[in-house]
């Protein structure tokens, strides 16, 4: 909790005349942001549900390789094709082989086809999901140095306007969605960060 306000309150109570001192207590309250940790958790749970879903956390990676991942893939393994993020650590492949040579930006309509999306590429390595915890998730969404330097607001809004993201929602044929919605997980988040933002 920020104790800027608190400390603030208590100097204009020693020296301002007594109405104003009250008044100003009392405003410095209402703008003391309410922690509500039991409801932060509810929503940061349906948050976390989307983005630890391979839908999303198959690019959210540390290392070079996007994973192919899910129920109808059996297991977990690196995307075919030895797929990397790309020597200039732009998340869009190598030279030769960059992920615009398979993803269009449209879904293939043959089960199991290349997915597509505008702007098909991996995330950069610090915004990792893929095999972190709820609460390594929670911490990371929540640091700038690691969220592409976005406010909460921010992120919500890039999860529901992103089409990138959307796709997470409409994978093509063969693959489960992510669950909810794109406009869902962004109410999610506003709820989460108007409850404190708590992690698990």
């Amino acid at each position: 909790m920020n104790s800027k306000p608190v400390i603030l309150a208590a100097l204009v109570s020693l020296f301002a005349p007594a109405p104003f001192a009250a008044s100003f207590a009392q405003t410095a309250q209402q703008q003391e942001p309410a922690v509500d940790r039991e409801r932060g958790l509810e929503e940061w749970e349906k948050v976390n549900a989307v983005f630890s879903h391979p839908r999303c956390a198959n690019c959210h990676v540390e290392d070079e390789h996007p994973r192919w991942s899910g129920r109808h893939y059996g297991g977990t393994r690196f995307h075919a094709f030895n797929v990397q993020r790309g020597d200039d650590g732009s998340g869009f492949g190598n030279a030769g082989l960059r992920c615009s040579t398979c993803h269009f930006e449209t879904n293939s309509q043959v089960l199991h086809g290349p997915p597509g999306a505008e702007n098909w590429h991996l995330a950069p390595a610090e915004m990792v999901w893929f095999g972190k915890t709820s609460a390594e998730i929670c911490e990371q969404i929540k640091d700038p140095a690691r969220n592409g330097d976005r406010s909460l607001q921010e992120v919500a809004t890039h999860v529901r306007d992103d089409a990138l993201v959307a796709w997470g929602w409409d994978p093509g044929p063969g693959r489960e969605p992510a669950p909810g919605s794109a406009e869902e997980t962004y109410e999610a988040i506003l709820a989460w960060e108007a409850a404190g933002a708590p992690c698990p």
